[in-house]
């Protein structure tokens, strides 16, 4: 296939790092000024991966869209809309989208798909979610993803087209649970965070067992299947999120803990803020989100969510 990756981000220059591997024609596309495109482009580097000359780098986005079979786009969710119309002042006839991000729209609560549907309604959309950081690929780590899609053929070709010994692919069958599911997996690390930071992990496997809990009510009450959330796209990728030392959530939580700056994307702070306008949207109980979202906006301290959450709590364990 000939791809092109629109974004360079962590994610996005790894995806182009794979699927060249794997022997796709790779264009990576990014703003002229970014300081993650010019590393790139001058060095074919950047802090994890070495870029072999058969990937295309540029920031001609008509050209880079013009030579695509499939678009992939791995940018900030809530940059998604803003960015779209881009794409829509160019021909795409017979392109095919994947979302290869996690999040919810603040101020809409709209799934990442929704964005596209809204805004391209004729292109065909897929996401691509699951466990795994590019520095653990990048050592030849294996581990498995999740392609879900409306489209029964677009997920099955994208399968067959991208999975190899590292990557096994997995066909989603609830767009639903998989957004929300993959999304809401950075709050928990947030929390799981919190914990290290309060050096309290022990509370991990409690907080694992209640997340999972809370997302699988709110995906029921959207419409989903309620056991997405026990899957690859939520449970599935705690290990990752919740624990490992490359997760940016986990991260954010920790040194927000300690009263320390984060500077780097930590896309589950705007998505805890989505989660929680679902929540009364759907009037579902979120407790984790919300004291997540309070500890973030400074109205608890995370020792006081730590007590409410886990330490005060009598109640039916799977209510």
């Amino acid at each position: 296939m000939n791809i092109t990756l629109l974004g360079c981000g962590r994610w996005g220059s790894f995806i182009g790092w794979y699927l060249d591997k794997i022997g796709h024609h790779v264009t990576i596309w990014g703003l002229s000024d970014a300081p993650q495109f010019i590393e790139i482009r001058d060095t074919r580097k950047n802090n994890m991966l070495t870029f072999r000359e058969s990937i295309q780098v540029t920031d001609h986005l008509p050209e880079a869209v013009a030579s695509a079979d499939v678009m992939i786009i791995s940018i900030s969710s809530q940059a998604l809309r803003s960015f779209l119309p881009r794409l829509k002042e160019l021909n795409l006839t017979g392109k095919k989208l994947v979302l290869c991000m996690k999040g919810i729209e603040i101020g809409t609560g709209c799934r990442l798909t929704e964005i596209v549907e809204d805004v391209l309604p004729d292109v065909p959309v897929a996401v691509w979610v699951g466990p795994g950081h590019p520095q653990s690929f990048r050592e030849g780590i294996p581990n498995c993803m999740v392609i879900d899609s409306k489209s029964d053929a677009l997920k099955k070709e994208l399968i067959q087209a991208f999975s190899s010994d590292l990557i096994r692919f997995y066909l989603g069958n609830d767009l639903i649970g998989t957004e929300i599911g993959a999304a809401a997996k950075n709050t928990i690390g947030i929390a799981a965070g919190m914990l290290d930071g309060l050096k309290v992990s022990s509370l991990k496997g409690a907080l694992m067992s209640r997340g999972t809990r809370e997302i699988a009510r709110l995906i029921k009450a959207m419409g989903g299947n309620e056991l997405s959330a026990y899957g690859l796209c939520h449970l599935g990728d705690y290990e990752a999120t919740l624990f490992s030392e490359f997760s940016h959530n986990r991260r954010f939580g920790e040194m927000l803990v300690k009263g320390e700056k984060f500077g780097l994307l930590a896309e589950g702070v705007d998505t805890t803020k989505a989660l929680v306008e679902l929540g009364k949207k759907y009037e579902v109980e979120l407790p984790i989100c919300n004291a997540v979202n309070d500890v973030i906006a400074g109205r608890y301290t995370a020792a006081e969510m730590l007590s409410e959450l886990f330490l005060r709590s009598v109640k039916s364990e799977f209510n």
